[in-house]
């Protein structure tokens, strides 16, 4: 048993902006800071915060990669065509109820969504997350949060990123009076859709933002009242930055006659088009589509910056990177933008996220991959 708990609180999307605008728990956790978030989405940045590695280690970038050989979805080629109308088979519902139906016949334990990915295409396509991230072995062979802290020792508590939030306080709160753990990694999601949806409406967050503050205030309490000396932390991922903008990449990429599958092969999320050249002749096509879209290419330079750079291009030959506030629309994630969207260039201000304690920041954290170092701090 450690002399000191130590409780890490992982609240998705609570950013920079909404600790400074709403004064979030600034007498309970003094010691604050602005974080950088990984590039990507919360899909690259929760395996970023569970490892300590960037997407080029972990592998982590965006859900669907292009990889034929390794795709678990080869036997859907028989099925999809027989899943149409198309428009039909985009409707939210019929996606959320067809991502339960295809997650339980391949046995994923990790978050699983279709989005809007075109069912035709999925038989080429590999899902990144196809394990629970937050178990032991989640990462392998790279180790996570769980692998350390069972290796160090401790008696430990991860949330079940199944359960309600309420309910993962709840059982958190009952430990920590318990004096049960020696780590503990609380994990809340609910903020990141409120935020999608409701960026920049003080009317709806801060409710929410007031919510957490008593939330973690008794967390706070249970820990006095464990008996135990401890160290509280909420940390976030990103902030949330408001729609500005939208572009019709499928529009572009038909003007140039180009065949998916044949020519190139593409993953376009909100934020960012990934491509993989087929055709050596398909890139400057493609390239020349995108001319004076609002956004750039990514270098080779800035993608080994950012940690998403690998040789052996599993997340694209190429990566088009949308300014901030513009969203890719329609795109595999969906038909419509959404009302605020992350996975911007890093240092967006909007992006921002936060580390908040009641013990000093340590040197050296300044961004989401920092934050492991100092959850397995033995």
């Amino acid at each position: 048993m450690a002399d000191t708990v130590k409780v890490f609180v992982f609240i998705d999307a609570l950013g920079w902006k909404q600790v400074e605008k709403y004064g979030f728990l600034s007498d309970i956790l003094p010691n604050r800071r602005s974080i950088e978030m990984q590039f990507g989405y919360s899909c690259t940045a929760i395996p970023t915060i569970l490892t300590g590695e960037r997407p080029a280690v972990h592998g982590h970038l965006a859900f669907y990669d292009y990889a034929p050989a390794k795709s678990p979805f080869k036997a859907m080629r028989w099925l999809a065509p027989f899943l149409r109308p198309k428009g039909f088979w985009r409707r939210g519902r019929v996606r959320n109820v067809l991502s339960k139906l295809v997650k339980r016949f391949y046995g994923f334990t990790g978050y699983f969504q279709l989005y809007g990915v075109p069912i035709e295409r999925l038989p080429k396509l590999d899902y990144c997350e196809k394990r629970d991230l937050f178990v032991k072995g989640g990462l392998a062979p790279v180790k996570n949060l769980a692998d350390v802290w069972a290796a160090q020792g401790w008696n430990y508590l991860i949330s079940n990123w199944r359960l309600p939030e309420a309910e993962n306080f709840r059982i958190a709160a009952d430990a920590f009076r318990k004096g049960e753990v020696d780590r503990a990694f609380v994990y809340s999601a609910a903020f990141d859709a409120l935020q999608h949806d409701n960026v920049g409406r003080d009317e709806v967050l801060r409710p929410k933002v007031e919510k957490y503050a008593e939330t973690i205030r008794a967390l706070h309490r249970a820990l006095v009242e464990g008996g135990r000396p401890f160290e509280l932390t909420v940390f976030s991922d990103h902030g949330m930055t408001p729609l500005r903008g939208t572009v019709d990449a499928p529009a572009a990429l038909a003007k140039t006659g180009l065949k998916w599958g044949e020519d190139y092969a593409s993953a376009i999320d909100s934020t960012m088009a990934r491509f993989w050249w087929l055709k050596p002749s398909a890139e400057e096509t493609v390239r020349a589509a995108f001319e004076g879209l609002p956004g750039h290419w990514l270098s080779e330079g800035e993608m080994r910056q950012q940690g998403i750079w690998r040789e052996d291009h599993k997340f694209g030959d190429a990566i088009f990177l949308a300014e901030a506030g513009v969203q890719f629309c329609p795109s595999d994630m969906g038909v419509k933008p959404l009302n605020g969207m992350h996975g911007f260039a890093p240092d967006d201000e909007d992006s921002l996220a936060c580390w908040l304690s009641t013990e000093s920041v340590p040197d050296g954290v300044t961004r989401v991959c920092d934050y492991f170092r100092v959850m397995t701090a033995d």
